[in-house]
């Protein structure tokens, strides 16, 4: 199989009477691509930026559909855009309890299976620490260094000029990793259960640093829980075929 990889060639380009059978597309810029007379058959489409746009089928929108069937799949999904201290807290509730059912139900043998090249759940739990460092302790505490060791940050950070030595090189073991798990989690319940009106509309700096958005408390607040719904989708599409 051919690799094109950082690769800018294809850009404006026109395929006529081409296959791309089986081919696949991983962090890739597909903004903007048009389609036409094409066999879309088992074509799979997964993307966490979907809603911040438009995807075009057959001249109709089809994001508000998938947004509304997976709030279906997932109850209290929907409650990640809320704007109350009320509606976040009923969001966190909803989002913790569907995640102990996930890791409750996952066979031990399990936690550290991987589907392609997909995080397995242990990864996924540790980046889920990490994602709640970087934007309760981090974005709304104003730590200047957030970060538990056991976290798992995003795939070519070290390329972008973090410090990689913060974080240990080793896997921990499961039951570390859950011990941690639950510290976070338990930090952003007790935060939310004093979260005020006033208090979620206070600006604060990107964690992540760089460009001109200031987050505000519910922002970051709407982050962690769009971090927590998207990677539990994620868990269980890629914990479905292990059975």
């Amino acid at each position: 199989m051919t690799i094109y990889s950082d690769s800018h060639e294809f850009e404006g380009a026109t395929f006529f009477r081409t296959s791309f059978k089986g081919a696949i597309l991983r962090s890739c810029d597909v903004g903007g691509v048009s389609m036409r007379s094409v066999d879309v058959g088992g074509l799979d489409i997964d993307s966490h930026d979907l809603f911040f746009g438009s995807l075009m089928v057959n001249g109709v929108d089809v994001v508000p559909f998938v947004d509304a069937e997976l709030n279906r799949q997932f109850p209290g999904r929907e409650l990640q855009k809320a704007q109350t201290p009320e509606g976040l807290r009923d969001g966190w509730v909803a989002v913790q309890a569907a995640w102990e059912t996930t890791v409750t139900n996952t066979p031990r043998e399990h936690v550290d299976a991987h589907v392609g090249d997909e995080w397995s759940l242990a990864q996924t739990l540790r980046h889920l620490v990490l994602a709640t460092d970087a934007w309760l302790r981090g974005g709304i505490m104003g730590m200047e260094q957030p970060f538990h060791e056991i976290g798992l940050i995003f795939t070519g950070a070290a390329e972008m000029g973090f410090d990689m030595s913060i974080f240990q090189a080793d896997a921990p073991a499961f039951e570390d990793i859950l011990v941690a798990r639950a510290e976070r989690q338990q930090l952003v319940t007790g935060f939310l259960s004093t979260a005020t009106p006033d208090l979620l509309v206070e600006e604060r700096d990107n964690p992540w640093g760089g460009g001109d958005w200031h987050p505000t408390v519910g922002d970051c607040v709407r982050v962690i829980l769009e971090e927590e719904w998207a990677h539990l989708r994620y868990v269980r599409r890629d914990l479905a075929p292990l059975g």
